[in-house]
């Protein structure tokens, strides 16, 4: 019998989005290919949203050992794409002992084009073996919101950074208009969670994390999300620091009762912060701001992204409500 349907030019695990500018600045998707075990699903297109929405799924909500996914994105210009997910992305034990489960993600976003990639965080289960590495080619004006973050394990089962090892590398490039130029490496960010018995550090991997359940990077750049940037910047230079004094009179201190908004929600979230275990910094480099964060929960964690997200505003504006279920 003669099968009816042409055979499949990609391999498994294999996905490409493609997405366009439409008349009216609505972004669409001109195509979406993917093979078992990546998923990928997009709602209807309403001319009312920012940016096209694409839900990256795996079947059985996770990776099994040895699954290898590798997804292409090419976002066209002034196009805007919205990578979200419904879950934690499980990563299991594998059946054969060193099997390797790997991600890659290779990404082009045209000028004036943009992607918002936040993602729930990748739970590693004990014993798991994981690489990730993702790829972003940004061409002039691009525009650029990273979310990558990884959980401690399965908490209700006691597991506190109980895998063999994560791996997880960030690559940010600027591609030179000029043909004769090679592309610029803005940033290259590698994250090694190690829990081998042939790691470097002599401490067992869930007391290097300091009582972290979760640890987070954040990666911005470009004009949809230069605001955003700024506000972590200024904020994480409006930290109390070690040591500090607080030189103001009686009547100063008083004033200070009466402060602004933004003011009233820093002195509320810095004491929850406190609370939660939080800590962060934030950092301009090479054009590109980096947030580093680390919490003693996953929910706080969680928290408090979506609060300092929430309260720039920023990308609800440029991307939509939607592109901000994940971190919720």
């Amino acid at each position: 019998m003669i099968f009816p349907f042409p055979k499949s030019a990609s391999a498994a695990g294999e996905g490409h989005i493609v997405v366009k500018l439409l008349p009216h600045d609505v972004s669409a998707l001109e195509s979406i290919t993917y093979q078992y075990p990546l998923k990928l699903i997009s709602p209807t297109v309403k001319a009312t949203q920012r940016s096209v929405v694409v839900f990256l799924l795996s079947y059985g909500g996770g990776l099994v050992g040895g699954d290898q996914v590798n997804l292409k994105i090419d976002i066209q210009p002034f196009a805007r794409l919205s990578i979200v997910t419904q879950g934690h992305t499980k990563i299991f034990k594998p059946a054969i002992p060193g099997t390797i489960t790997r991600q890659q993600l290779s990404v082009n976003i045209q000028d004036g084009a943009a992607l918002c990639l936040l993602p729930d965080p990748v739970q590693p289960f004990e014993g798991s073996l994981y690489e990730q590495t993702q790829v972003f080619h940004l061409n002039g004006s691009a525009s650029l919101c990273l979310l990558d973050w990884v959980t401690h394990g399965r908490a209700a089962r006691g597991e506190n950074w109980d895998l063999l090892k994560w791996t997880g590398r960030n690559e940010i490039w600027f591609k030179n208009q000029d043909t004769g130029l090679k592309d610029r490496l803005l940033v290259r960010d590698t994250v090694l969670l190690d829990g081998t018995s042939e790691s470097a550090h002599p401490m067992p991997l869930r007391e290097t994390m300091h009582g972290h359940a979760i640890f987070g990077t954040l990666i911005l750049r470009g004009p949809l999300t230069q605001s955003l940037g700024e506000f972590f910047l200024a904020e994480f230079s409006a930290l109390p620091r070690m040591g500090a004094k607080d030189f103001r009179t009686a009547a100063e201190k008083e004033k200070g009762t009466r402060q602004c908004a933004l003011e009233r929600w820093r002195t509320s979230r810095i004491q929850q912060e406190a609370q939660d275990g939080v800590l962060w910094s934030a950092a301009n480099v090479r054009s590109c701001v980096i947030i580093k964060f680390g919490a003693a929960t996953v929910e706080a964690g969680r928290d408090w992204i979506d609060s300092m997200l929430a309260q720039e505003g920023s990308l609800r504006q440029n991307f939509g409500e939607d592109a901000l279920l994940c971190v919720r």
